[in-house]
């Protein structure tokens, strides 16, 4: 009976990974046919390039900067914010992830946004990107975006962070979209409840293929690039894979297929990622809202 059970939950989240994917570049898609970007040189359209956003675009987690910029604007206290990463710091370290407190933050993190408007969250996510996410940038990976670009190829971001705030990081560098995480809205007001899951691990690259599928892109031309061993779905749906600023396990991962290794960080560097290099895009976009949704009750 409990291997049924297992059966079960893990269809279960393959299910809601695809819905997550196919989601998200659905939305990535509207993106370049309502905003297409001007070409820097003749296209290649069935070649593009899918950068992760976390320590491998920027330096850090998005999400933590975004959950920084909300306690500036009195959404939760700094304490709080100290509280619930210090309690994902333990929860990482442990090395144990526990699917119901995943489940229970994913549903904290919904009761934090319900009722907002997409407007809101798009205005707070301009300025705090000015404030707190410009200079975080990674001017090496960023000059490989480029590169793709001058390439005449289109370049997305691939991310857990809410889709919303990952569309602007993309403008802001000029790339072609984004991406991210799915909240279910209607008329412009967020309903609490996510498309699917997080775009996280597998999702990723359920968005990538679907993304591939929409815009006729050749998954075996185009080239993908993350820092972390939970994005070794994603690098492995393209034909050429990078592991930027990697972690110990795509480290590893990377050695062993014969992928290409970039490292941008110096020791200083390294050690101001610290805290999101430790949790992860996914548990820690969990924990921040978590500790959101906590404050707004």
């Amino acid at each position: 009976m409990s291997a049924w059970r297992g059966r079960d939950k893990s269809q279960e989240l393959e299910r809601l990974a695809t819905l997550a994917g196919e989601a998200s570049a659905e939305a990535a898609h509207a993106q370049v046919v309502s905003e297409p970007p001007a070409p820097p040189a003749p296209p290649d359209l069935t070649a593009a390039a899918f950068f992760d956003v976390d320590n491998t675009m920027m330096m850090g987690a998005s999400i933590f900067y975004f959950a920084r910029g909300l306690a500036a604007r009195k959404f939760f206290t700094s304490s709080d914010l100290a509280g619930f990463v210090w309690g994902q710091i333990k929860f990482r370290l442990g090395g144990r992830e526990n699917k119901e407190d995943i489940k229970t933050h994913r549903e904290r993190a919904l009761s934090f946004v319900a009722g907002r408007t997409v407007a809101e969250l798009t205005s707070i996510s301009e300025e705090i990107y000015d404030e707190l996410m410009a200079d975080k940038i990674w001017s090496g990976t960023r000059a490989l975006a480029q590169m793709h670009l001058d390439a005449g190829q289109r370049v997305w971001l691939v991310t857990a962070t809410p889709i919303e705030l990952a569309a602007i990081i993309s403008r802001r560098l000029g790339l072609t979209g984004a991406l991210g995480t799915v909240a279910e809205t209607r008329d412009g007001v967020y309903t609490g409840r996510l498309v699917g899951d997080l775009l996280h691990g597998r999702a990723k690259a359920h968005a990538v293929r679907a993304l591939a599928s929409r815009e006729g892109l050749n998954l075996k031309r185009c080239t993908a690039y993350s820092d972390s061993a939970n994005d070794i779905p994603m690098l492995s749906a393209v034909g050429t894979a990078v592991a930027v600023n990697p972690d110990g396990g795509l480290r590893d991962v990377a050695r062993a297929r014969g992928w290409e290794i970039r490292d941008f960080r110096t020791g200083r560097k390294a050690a101001k990622i610290g805290v999101p290099s430790v949790l992860g895009a996914g548990a820690l976009a969990g924990a921040v809202a978590a500790g959101m949704a906590y404050r707004r009750r």
